[in-house]
C-alpha cells in the first residue's frame, strides 16, 4: 500500500473512499512482491498494480465489492491451465492478496491516513496489518515509527500491540517488507496471527563522484531507479546545476572530504567516475571501509591495476579491495555515456538483488531474486 502512498494520500485529503488490495505473500514465480498494491475509489478510478496485469480485473472487482460491504477479505490467485479464460497468474506462481476498504466508518481509517501522510512526506514508518487470523481482527493495523512508538490497535491481548510494534520496528530498521507470525497473546506460542509489515523508508542515496558526461547519464538513470542522487566534484566549473539538472544535490568539494562528512548507510551506492589517482585513491581508501551497498570505480583495466597498487600502498587490504567493482559496470559492450550508465545501473541492481548478470535465455537461474537488502525506492521488499 505504501508504494502508492502519494496518490492515496491525495485521495484521503480529498475525502475519497477507496479499497486497497495489497500483495501479502507470494509463492513461486510472481510479478510483484509483498507490499505491491492496487487501489480503487468509489468512482471506479484505479491506481497501482498487484500482478502486472494477470489478475488486475478480478482484484478490481474485489475492491469494488469491499467498498460496498465494508468487509476485509483475503484471496489467493494461482495458475490454472484448465480454462483458457480462468483468472490466474500466467507465470505459474501464487499470490495472496488482502483487500481492505478505507471508508469513513472503517476501523483503522485514522491509522491508514497517518501512514499514508508519513510515507508521502518521505519519512520512515511501517504499517503492520493482520492478514491471517480471526475474522474480527482481519485487516487491523498499527502505524509504527522508527523510535518504536505506534498508533492504532490490533485488538485482543494487551501484549499483542507491543509485540507487533517491536517486530515492525525491526523490519523498518532493515527497510524490509514481509510477513511475521506471532501468537494472539503477543507471544511465540499459541494460535498464530500473520502480520504483513510494510516499511516505507527514504530513498537510498547514490553519490556520483566526478562531474563528467558519463555522470550526467548516470544521474538520470539513478533518478529513474528512485535514488536520491548527489554529484560531487572538486571543480566548480564542472559541478553545476546547469550540467546536472536532474541531480538532487550538487556538491563542490574534494570527494574524500565530502564522503567523510556526509551520511551513508547499507543501501548507499558510491560511483567513482573521476578516474584520476589524486581523487580516486583517498576517496576509495575511505569508501571501501564503509558499510555501503556498492562501491564502483571507472577506468580501464590498466587504470584499475595501477589504482589497486596505489590503494595497497596506503594500507587497503585484499578483503577491502575485493569489495571494489572495477572496471565499473556489467559487460554490455557499452560505449556511449547512456549505455555506460545502463551497464553501471545493471550491476547495482544485480548486486542488490543477488543476480548473476548473465542472460536469462538458456539459463536455469531464478528470474526473481531475493537479495540481501532492501531495494531502491519507497518500499523495502522481502529482499
Amino acid at each position: 500500500m505504501l508504494d502508492i502512498a502519494e496518490e492515496l494520500n491525495r485521495w484521503v485529503e480529498q475525502g475519497r473512499e477507496f479499497a486497497v488490495a495489497t500483495v501479502v505473500a507470494t509463492h513461486g514465480s510472481s510479478p510483484r512482491q509483498p507490499g505491491a498494491a492496487l487501489a480503487v475509489d468509489s468512482e471506479g478510478t484505479a491506481i497501482g498494480s498487484v500482478s502486472g496485469g494477470c489478475v488486475e480485473g478480478a482484484v478490481y472487482d474485489l475492491c469494488q465489492q469491499a467498498l460496498q460491504d465494508g468487509e476485509t477479505v483475503l484471496e489467493s490467485f494461482g495458475y490454472s491451465d484448465e480454462d483458457a479464460f480462468a483468472v490466474g497468474l500466467t507465470c505459474g506462481g501464487v499470490i495472496d492478496i488482502l483487500v481492505t476498504p478505507v471508508r469513513a466508518d472503517s476501523p483503522g481509517g485514522e491509522v491508514f491516513a497517518a501512514a499514508l501522510a508519513t510515507a508521502a512526506c518521505g519519512d520512515a514508518a511501517a504499517v503492520a496489518r493482520i492478514t491471517d487470523g480471526p475474522a474480527d481482527v482481519m485487516g487491523r493495523a498499527l502505524l509504527v515509527r522508527p523510535d518504536g512508538s505506534y498508533e492504532g490497535a490490533l485488538g485482543g491481548h494487551p501484549e499483542l500491540d507491543r509485540t507487533a510494534a517491536g517486530e515492525a520496528r525491526a523490519m523498518l530498521d532493515a527497510g524490509r517488507t514481509g510477513t511475521v507470525l506471532i501468537g494472539e497473546d503477543g507471544s511465540r506460542c499459541g494460535r498464530p496471527l500473520t502480520l504483513l509489515v510494510e516499511s516505507s523508508v527514504p530513498a537510498p542515496r547514490m553519490i556520483v563522484f566526478g562531474a563528467i558526461d558519463f555522470a550526467s547519464a548516470l544521474v538520470r538513470v539513478g533518478k529513474f531507479l528512485n535514488y536520491h542522487v548527489t554529484v560531487c566534484d572538486a571543480r566548480p566549473v564542472f559541478a553545476t546545476a546547469a550540467r546536472f539538472p536532474e541531480a538532487d544535490e550538487i556538491v563542490v568539494d574534494w570527494p574524500h572530504r565530502y564522503l567523510e562528512s556526509t551520511g551513508v548507510d547499507g543501501r548507499t551506492v558510491l560511483c567513482v567516475l573521476t578516474h584520476d589517482a589524486k581523487f580516486d585513491v583517498p576517496l576509495l581508501e575511505r569508501a571501501l571501509r564503509l558499510p555501503v551497498a556498492y562501491v564502483g570505480a571507472m577506468g580501464s583495466r590498466r587504470t584499475h591495476e595501477d589504482r589497486n597498487r596505489r590503494l595497497r600502498d596506503v594500507g587497503v587490504t585484499e578483503m577491502e579491495l575485493a569489495r571494489l567493482r572495477s572496471p565499473i559496470g556489467l559487460d554490455l559492450g557499452a560505449r556511449t555515456p547512456e549505455e555506460t550508465a545502463l551497464s553501471i545501473a545493471a550491476e547495482i541492481v544485480a548486486a542488490r538483488r543477488g543476480g548473476s548478470g548473465v542472460s536469462l535465455t538458456g539459463a536455469h537461474t531464478p528470474i526473481h531474486h531475493e537479495g540481501p537488502q532492501a531495494p531502491a525506492g519507497r518500499i523495502g521488499s522481502v529482499a
